[in-house]
């Protein structure tokens, strides 16, 4: 858990029919997090202490207008207008949605104009929260608009990191979408990442192939040779340690995952499949390339188990520190990465 220095964190509440406000409000009933955390809730009182009694979770608010006037030793929570909301658990619901895409903004602002050192985002529901004035699939398209840089987006655990060249898109559109351009930048920006977000002055970064086996020499799609290698051998030549394509079905259970800082992987499940397998709820998701910090937990919503008290908050409590750990490396640096 590394520095001792003691962050203001801005947290967006996600879907109040989800498990994230049940998560925040019990990571937080632990009092040793505010050694490390001025923890800033961005949600309507009302959904908040709704939630609390709900859960019966022993936990002191402090229930605030703006961000004036925080309680270094409380859960502080600013008051977002929005559209009245009933929480109706496990339910898709068009108010959960605008509840949750406005702690977003409100939160997001707030990071912009550097009224918090970073921000964690708890989960949305990507049917619930579209609307004629939120069109952004995620967090992650939302975020990239709002905060200057190329999103590029990072799971993170113990053992692993895991970036992806491209995320939230058909499957049926990958091959179309890689080119070389496309992924120079991404890995241009993983390798960034990791000098300035983690500390390693050197990394060294395996990329997964986009086809079964890498290609097979071509038998298996051309790709692996005619994109990814020519680009590969680029980043040697310039002294970047970064290698690959390598099999994507048998990279990680041969333990060569062990030998590099980092993973690029093609497309989201090839990336997100072997990570949540090995890192289920202890994982998290870092959105690298913006120039505000931004972590969030691993899972969704878990419409199955909201609202039941059995929600568990290690993900989450991952995110946090995670959030306090990459702002301390980029303040090490002297700033943002933009």
């Amino acid at each position: 858990m590394g520095n001792a220095v003691k962050i203001n964190l801005g947290i967006s509440m996600g879907d109040p029919n989800g498990v994230g406000l049940e998560i925040i409000l019990k990571v937080f009933e632990d009092r040793r997090m505010f050694d490390f955390f001025t923890p800033i809730l961005f949600a309507p009182h009302s959904v908040v202490q709704f939630h609390k009694n709900h859960f019966n979770i022993n936990i002191s608010l402090q229930l605030c207008k703006g961000l004036n006037k925080l309680n270094k030793g409380k859960l502080n929570v600013v008051d977002v207008e929005t559209e009245d909301h009933q929480t109706h658990f496990g339910t898709v619901a068009s108010s959960a949605g605008k509840c949750a895409v406005d702690s977003l903004r409100v939160a997001t602002k707030a990071l912009k104009e550097e009224q918090i050192d970073a921000l964690v985002t708890a989960p949305i529901h990507k049917q619930s929260i579209q609307s004629e004035t939120f069109t952004f699939p995620g967090h992650t398209q939302f975020l990239a608009k709002e905060l200057q840089g190329d999103a590029l987006m990072l799971m993170l655990s113990d053992q692993l990191r895991i970036a992806l060249v491209t995320d939230h898109i058909p499957v049926k559109e990958v091959s179309a979408t890689i080119n070389a351009e496309l992924l120079t930048a991404k890995a241009n920006q993983f390798y960034q990442s990791l000098q300035e977000d983690f500390g390693l002055p050197k990394p060294k970064i395996a990329v997964l192939g986009m086809n079964p086996h890498a290609g097979d020499a071509g038998v298996i799609g051309d790709e692996d040779d005619t994109v990814l290698r020519p680009v590969l051998q680029e980043f040697q030549e310039k002294g970047k340690l970064i290698y690959g394509p390598y099999a994507a079905d048998s990279f990680f259970g041969s333990g060569n995952v062990h030998q590099f800082d980092g993973v690029l992987a093609m497309y989201h499940d090839q990336g997100l499949i072997p990570f949540k397998t090995l890192s289920f709820g202890q994982g998290v998701n870092f959105t690298a390339g913006l120039s505000g910090v931004r972590t969030s937990p691993d899972h969704g919503t878990a419409f199955d188990i909201a609202g039941k008290g059995i929600a568990e908050g290690q993900s989450f409590k991952a995110a946090l520190f995670a959030a306090k750990e990459i702002q301390f490396q980029r303040n090490q640096k002297g700033g943002s990465q933009q």
